[in-house]
């Protein structure tokens, strides 16, 4: 079979001088340097953990995929449902969160994030621990059932809606190019800000694997972005994406539309189309930035964690004195045990009393037990903590 043209993906980028554009990609990268040192990096380490639990969740949601916060939270202490769709949702969870802790550590694969040894990394890495329902897709025409390869690259003729994206012989000329377009050498922090977002479209309309290219798409958004040090484990755009997936999914269809008019770019697909969706993706991470860094602010934090700990004290399931060691926590980072006698006001024993409480509800973490204390996030204070991080529902 020929080849088709590569010329039927272009334009790959907006034009420099996209005012609008190169404004929104400046104020994400200032956002996003705040929000970074609002806390400390003890913190931001449990902090991470509850972020890619978010992000899994809306990612899942924008897969048609409700996986309860919860549900998540008891899959990452093993703890699975016995209804078979249940835990299979919590697998597909896991897997999410295995990837994305890998990339937020630097532990992900040493190659360019738009190279096709990256897109496979990051597909293979979620679909090998899906389990085998999960990992099956069905042509609604003939009724077919073709199984996902964990990293492997289609190989059969596929439709998204309108969309007939190339044939499998394509893909890796598509791919390539692809790379090529999107390689970060040569190109300001402003420009690949603006990149991130052009990419993620153009690789959902390559559809290089048979199913999961949303979620490939979005790690990798996430990969360039902490790569670039604009993303990190404090904030996630697919929150935002989630929570307007109908115009989400509308710019997506609409970028795939071709050339409108004379005015519409040079390239194939529509110029105007991809500025759009490019505004929104980065509208999108500016939202979710500005949210989290609302929620993180240290004195409004310190506050909802103290109401917290005065209605658990009031139901007798915290001591009182609780939260002077969260608040230590939470402002330095950690707390040597040695000090909680002190910033308590109690005893030696007691202390441990109340350390051992804080530790077992999960509100104090600690690598063993003569650590310090760090700040933790349990699935259970969520709520009390951070308002409005997931649905009311």
């Amino acid at each position: 079979m020929a080849q088709e043209s590569l010329a039927s993906m272009e334009p790959m980028l907006p034009p420099t001088g996209e005012r609008q554009l190169e404004d929104r990609a400046f104020d994400l990268i200032q956002r996003a340097s705040a929000l970074g040192g609002r806390v400390p990096d003890a913190v931001k380490t449990g902090l991470g953990g509850l972020v890619r639990s978010m992000n899994c969740y809306y990612s899942n949601l924008i897969e048609g995929h409700n996986t309860h916060p919860r549900d998540i939270d008891r899959a990452l202490r093993n703890d699975y449902s016995a209804d078979p769709k249940k835990r299979d949702l919590q697998r597909e969870a896991v897997a999410h969160i295995h990837v994305q802790q890998l990339i937020d550590t630097r532990q992900d694969l040493d190659a360019a994030v738009t190279s096709v040894e990256y897109l496979t990394w990051i597909h293979r890495g979620f679909c090998q621990l899906l389990p085998d329902d999960l990992l099956w897709v069905e042509n609604p025409d003939t009724g077919e059932r073709l199984r996902v390869e964990p990293g492997v690259l289609r190989h059969r003729t596929v439709q998204v809606g309108r969309l007939v994206p190339p044939e499998p012989d394509s893909l890796h000329s598509f791919l390539t190019r692809f790379a090529q377009a999107y390689d970060p050498r040569g190109m300001s922090r402003t420009q690949q800000v603006i990149a991130v977002a052009a990419a993620h479209h153009r690789l959902l309309w390559i559809h290089p694997f048979l199913d999961g290219n949303g979620r490939v798409a979005r790690l990798l958004s996430h990969a360039w972005f902490v790569r670039l040090g604009v993303g990190d484990s404090l904030w996630s755009v697919a929150r935002g994406l989630a929570r307007r997936v109908d115009r989400y999914k509308a710019l997506l269809m609409d970028a795939d539309s071709p050339r409108r008019t004379d005015y519409d770019g040079r390239g194939t697909l529509s110029l105007e189309a991809l500025v759009r969706f490019t505004d929104f993706f980065l509208e999108s991470c500016i939202d979710q930035v500005a949210f989290m860094d609302n929620l993180l602010e240290p004195a409004t934090l310190a506050t909802r964690l103290e109401r917290y700990v005065a209605r658990e004290a009031e139901a007798g399931t915290l001591p009182r004195r609780s939260f002077t060691l969260l608040r230590e926590a939470l402002h330095m980072g950690q707390v040597e045990r040695g000090a909680a006698a002190e910033l308590l006001g109690v005893g030696e024993r007691q202390a441990r009393n109340v350390v051992a409480d804080l530790i077992e509800r999960g509100l104090l973490i600690s690598e063993g037990p003569r650590s310090p204390l760090r700040l933790g996030f349990p699935a259970a204070a969520v709520d009390a903590w951070f308002p409005r991080l997931y649905p009311e529902s």
